[in-house]
């Protein structure tokens, strides 16, 4: 993974396990430098928000909430 460039937006992670690509931690911080929220959750995929509906909605929230 190549770091995202000029990025300095605050950046959340969640790696859904049934997903194709689960990006590790470390990759995930050598790209995107200033990363707020990074997370395995339990259950879901690539359609996690149809699937999984309250974890993924939790972890929008969980990601959002270091910038109240």
């Amino acid at each position: 993974m190549i770091a995202a460039k000029g990025v300095t937006l605050p950046v959340a992670v969640s790696v859904f396990p049934e997903e194709v690509y689960q990006a590790p931690r470390s990759w995930a911080q050598r790209a995107y430098p200033n990363l707020i929220h990074y997370n395995r959750a339990e259950a879901g995929g690539h359609f996690a928000a149809w699937e999984q509906p309250r974890l993924f909605s939790a972890e929008i929230r969980a990601g959002f909430r270091p910038l109240r």
